[in-house]
């Protein structure tokens, strides 16, 4: 993509591809219950946000112990309707709708990831909802 001088670049194609794979990546980590790897996702930081179905996690650490907590893990799920937007060379936001098995309502899920530095792409905020 193109852009004028000090323009921001939306969705430059090397870095949609970057979070793209980052996002099909956490998918599997997610489906698979692969724990070690869904707190390599997140933000290393107090920071960190996620807000789920089952209630809200402030920092890493509490994301961690969230995942760690939950017995079996994610329920299996099929996303739909997935965009990825880049901003620049550093920041994305992903957000998808899902249905899961057994669950009659549609879910949504949203991210907001970071290069940082030294460190590569990670989430620094997450919503998971379930729309009534």
């Amino acid at each position: 993509m193109t852009a004028p001088e000090n323009a921001m670049i939306v969705d430059d194609p090397a870095t949609h591809a970057e979070v793209s794979a980052r996002f099909a990546a956490y998918e599997k980590a997610l489906m698979t219950n692969d724990v070690d790897a869904l707190d390599e996702f997140f933000w290393r930081s107090p920071l960190a946000i996620r807000f789920g179905d089952k209630g809200s996690s402030y920092g890493f650490e509490a994301i961690a112990a969230f995942r760690a907590a939950r017995p079996g893990g994610s329920p299996q799920r099929v996303l739909q309707n997935t965009q990825i937007t880049t901003f620049g060379t550093d920041y994305a936001v992903a957000a998808t709708e899902f249905i899961r098995e057994n669950e009659p309502r549609v879910g949504r899920q949203s991210q907001v990831w970071v290069r940082i530095p030294d460190v590569g792409w990670r989430i620094v905020s997450a919503h998971v909802s379930l729309v009534a």
